[in-house]
């Protein structure tokens, strides 16, 4: 086990270098706060930075996005279980099958023990699951000045270990799932990050999602483009160099991968049936998929309300991104459409790997 660490300092130079290292943290750009290993501060301890300097800052300076109830729950969503008829009436005749798969619907009315999916277009109630509970998850929008310390979302309930490298604390506080925690700094044990988060609390990397802002790649042709990086599963949205929105999202799975590159939007749907894999055991139908804007041949950015994974890949390619995020990310993009060209462009969308899966 290899651990990078740095003594302690002598006690009377230690107030006058705290001060003094807050304020070189606030003046560094927010690339390189974030790349600043607990050896490399001199007044990081075995145990991390000390609570003077984690007071200075103690939570991340970003405003999170409002949640909007109507928004979100304007629909009544349900899954369907295995495979099923679907009838022109309540009773009436079958006029098409859908077969087992990953397939939730939009219940447009509901008659004794029928529910209208589409127009003309029964099912039995029976065949559905209970209401789909939506994501509540949103975005932050980010501060004219860079952070003076990455700011990452949890991606687990979790209690903070006391030490990094070590088991969970009864005696830290629980954070739940998506909170929001400053990386003040980084130990590093057997080639994994631990990351400090307030006073004796420590959690490994592959616990948090980070975000990281990226230099402007050359080729960006837009004012207002976003970066997806595949590793942390984050974007980031821009107005020329500057971030200025970040969220989690879900990238495609491993052997439905989101490919990397510079994209453009081509084609946006403020609500879209997707399906793929007809017959195959990966079938899938999503009818009514929100805000939606392709950049990748069928890939897309779009708003997700089957699930609430936000932080790990989950998709068949597809950037998922909660309701609220992908609203956002609609409207705000919608002044780089181009109409003059025959394909409508809007703004570009890079998509990276910061780092590599272990798997």
């Amino acid at each position: 086990m290899t651990i990078i660490r740095e003594n302690g300092i002598c006690a009377m130079t230690k107030t006058f270098l705290l001060r003094i290292l807050f304020f070189i943290l606030l003046a560094l750009p927010f690339t390189a706060a974030a790349q600043q290993p607990c050896a490399e501060l001199a007044v990081c301890s075995d145990i991390g930075l000390p609570a003077e300097v984690l007071a200075a800052y103690a939570e991340p300076n970003v405003n999170p996005l409002p949640i909007d109830d109507s928004l979100i729950y304007d629909r009544i969503y349900r899954k369907l279980n295995g495979g099923v008829n679907i009838h022109d009436a309540p009773g009436g005749t079958v006029i098409n099958t859908m077969g087992p798969g990953f397939s939730y619907i939009t219940v447009n009315e509901v008659q004794g023990d029928w529910t209208r999916i589409d127009d003309g277009q029964w099912v039995l109630s029976s065949a559905l699951t209970d209401d789909v509970l939506v994501s509540r998850f949103g975005g932050v929008l980010l501060p004219d000045e860079p952070l003076p310390y990455p700011m990452a979302w949890t991606m687990r309930h979790l209690r903070p270990s006391s030490v990094p490298g070590g088991e969970e604390d009864d005696n830290n506080p629980f954070l739940y799932r998506y909170t929001r925690v400053n990386l003040y700094t980084y130990l590093e044990i057997d080639g994994k990050r631990w990351y400090q988060i307030g006073e004796n609390q420590w959690v490994h990397q592959f616990d948090v999602a980070k975000l990281t802002p990226i230099e402007r790649p050359a080729d960006i042709d837009t004012e207002k483009w976003v970066g997806v990086d595949l590793y942390e599963q984050t974007l980031i949205a821009y107005e020329g160099d500057t971030p200025v929105f970040s969220t989690l999202v879900s990238s495609g799975l491993k052997d439905w991968p989101t490919n990397e590159g510079l994209f453009h939007v081509y084609l946006r749907f403020a609500r879209t049936t997707m399906s793929g894999a007809y017959q195959e055991p990966d079938f899938y139908f999503l009818q009514e998929v929100p805000w939606t804007q392709y950049f990748d041949g069928d890939i897309a950015l779009h708003g997700t309300y089957w699930h609430d994974g936000f932080g790990y890949r989950h998709s068949h390619g597809c950037v998922n991104l909660s309701i609220t995020d992908a609203k956002w990310l609609f409207d705000w993009g919608a002044s780089e459409l181009d109409y003059t060209i025959s394909n409508d462009t809007g703004m570009a969308v890079y998509v990276y790997s910061s780092g590599a899966y272990d798997s």
